[in-house]
């Protein structure tokens, strides 16, 4: 028997209530249902439909989404998508426009939702039941031009980088959160912050008690300017600066040369590997005999807020008994205005449930500062992406991580930032490779919950 297929276009831009869905679900009669996630146009491909139900009968999967073509200011690309796998817990994770999911699921779906009320939302309930499924089944990628849509967010990748934090969205995240933490339960994943262990800060003599760790390739526009805001950090203890000069060829290396020579609190590492990532930088930098007690984060294009940066960074471990501290910081332009959202100082986390919301969001903030023995213990893995959000994973694991929601630094974003305008492709690998991170760590903190 050919199955029955129902077609349904939310009206809510890929947000619908609990009670939306709930009622798309009462209705349907078929073995199927087409979701178009958007009140927006699609036009379906030649033989696609058919084509979604085959792989759906095929694979037994739960939902089937597939690639598309995205006509944006009049020119037609494609829009490649990628796999989803357990730690595709983003709330924004991208499955197109079009979903082809199997109605006994949403069904099912609405039958636990109906009975509990802790999981009727306003904004998360495509999240909640996208999890769900997930539970229940394959979520396949079909890695085909299936649909064409017109592409209405025209933004370069660097400006929608930071919208899962816009505090405009406060509300959205408060019950994407919930959504999260209600999945991660049920996968026996979630991290009871209770258990953390204290930290002796005194285990062993350093040198000094900070180094600002600033990993540079090809900086010569901004390098000076982020040496010197370190530089210049007015502390009660000492410290120092440990730049990692990644072999650069545009004149960094003469700059860095000319600061040192200046300043005796300048260390410039010249590493002799030339496979070294970000990451591996920073493993260069905190496995120097010259790092000190606490290695504090600053990228080569930005800056410290204030003098003051520092020494707030150095206090918040001792105060808040942390293995990490990440700070707030302000986009901004090269002239240090203001850019759309402002102040990004994460405060969706919390001490009681930060370290499960990290598995939710893309990044955790900035500056990001560790205890060196930890971070020595547990090694940077050698990317140039990611590095730190999976260094924050794992010590969110075992360890406490502070916050100050106080701007201390300053994030400069212009042409030269190396994801101001990334291709989709680009934009996918380093999505994926955040998934990764989070499907290893799920797995992690399973086993430690057993």
């Amino acid at each position: 028997m050919k199955p029955k297929i129902e077609h349904i276009t939310l009206q809510s831009n890929g947000l619908p209530s609990t009670q939306e869905l709930l009622d798309i679900a009462g209705k349907m009669t078929g073995d199927y249902l087409l979701l178009n996630l958007k009140p927006t146009i699609v036009e379906m491909g030649d033989n696609a439909l058919p084509r979604l139900i085959r792989v759906a009968e095929e694979t037994d999967a739960a939902m089937v989404y597939s690639d598309y073509l995205a006509v944006k200011e009049g020119e037609t690309e494609r829009h490649p998508v990628i796999d989803y796998q357990e730690g595709s817990l983003r709330d924004d994770f991208d499955f197109g426009q079009v979903v082809l999911i199997r109605t006994k699921w949403l069904k099912k779906w609405g039958e636990e939702v109906a009975a509990d009320e802790n999981r009727h939302y306003q904004f998360a309930a495509w999240y909640d039941f996208r999890l769900f499924l997930s539970r229940c089944g394959l979520l396949f990628h079909l890695n085909e031009t299936l649909y064409t849509i017109v592409e209405e967010d025209t933004r370069k990748s660097g400006e929608k980088q930071f919208d899962y934090v816009n505090p405009r969205n406060r509300e959205v995240q408060i019950e994407m959160e919930r959504a999260c933490t209600e999945h991660l339960r049920l996968l026996n994943a979630l991290i009871d912050t209770t258990s953390y262990g204290d930290i002796d800060f005194n285990e062993r003599d350093f040198e000094v008690e900070a180094s600002v760790v600033i990993p540079v390739f090809n900086r010569a526009k901004t390098v000076a300017d982020a040496v010197k805001s370190a530089l210049s950090q007015e502390t009660k203890f000492a410290f120092n600066v440990i730049v990692v000069d990644n072999h650069s060829t545009d004149g960094t290396a003469e700059i860095l040369a000319e600061l040192a020579r200046e300043n005796g609190k300048l260390i410039v590492l010249n590493p002799s590997r030339r496979d070294l990532g970000i990451g591996g930088c920073w493993n260069l930098a905190i496995n120097n005999e010259h790092c000190g007690r606490f290695a504090v984060q600053l990228d080569s294009d930005d800056l410290y807020s204030s003098p003051q940066t520092l020494q707030k960074i150095v206090e918040a471990f001792h105060e808040q008994r942390a293995a990490m501290i990440v700070g707030s910081y302000r986009m901004c332009n090269f002239q240090l205005e203001t850019l759309p959202p402002g102040i990004i100082d994460h405060r969706e986390w919390t001490d009681e449930n930060g370290p499960n919301n990290a598995l939710r969001i893309n990044g955790l903030g900035a500056p990001r500062a560790f205890f060196t023995p930890l971070a020595q213990q547990i090694q940077f893995p050698n990317t140039s992406y990611g590095e730190d959000y999976a260094m924050g994973l794992v010590f969110s694991r075992q360890w406490r991580i502070g916050r100050i929601y106080d701007e201390l630094y300053l994030c400069r974003r212009w042409e030269g930032n190396s994801d101001a305008a990334l291709p989709v492709e680009k934009v996918n690998a380093n999505n994926l490779y955040k998934d990764r991170l989070r499907t290893m760590e799920l797995m992690a903190r399973r086993k430690m919950n057993q």
